[in-house]
């Protein structure tokens, strides 16, 4: 339990630390967390009802097995273009 809790402590300083190095001061920094965090959860949102409209959909076959693997492909895609950082 302890190093579970030193690793927890271990992983927020690296955050802040990483995100206190970046242009733009820290408060600019938690917006854009924030920012992508909002995104992350519309795209699971996404994910979850694309795959059981999937799953629903075709009960057997090659798109029941490879459709969620190529939208999960799809929605990375749309966050690495969507959670870009603004321009200054």
């Amino acid at each position: 339990m302890r190093g579970f809790l030193l690793g927890l402590v271990l992983l927020t300083a690296l955050a802040v630390s990483v995100l206190a190095l970046r242009p733009g001061g820290f408060r600019r920094q938690l917006r854009l967390v924030a920012r992508r965090f909002r995104i992350v959860l519309a795209l699971g949102g996404g994910y979850v009802f694309g795959s059981l409209v999937i799953r629903i959909l075709f009960t057997s076959g090659p798109v029941n097995e490879w459709g969620p693997i190529a939208l999960a492909l799809i929605l990375a895609a749309v966050f690495v273009f969507a959670a870009g950082d603004p321009p200054l």
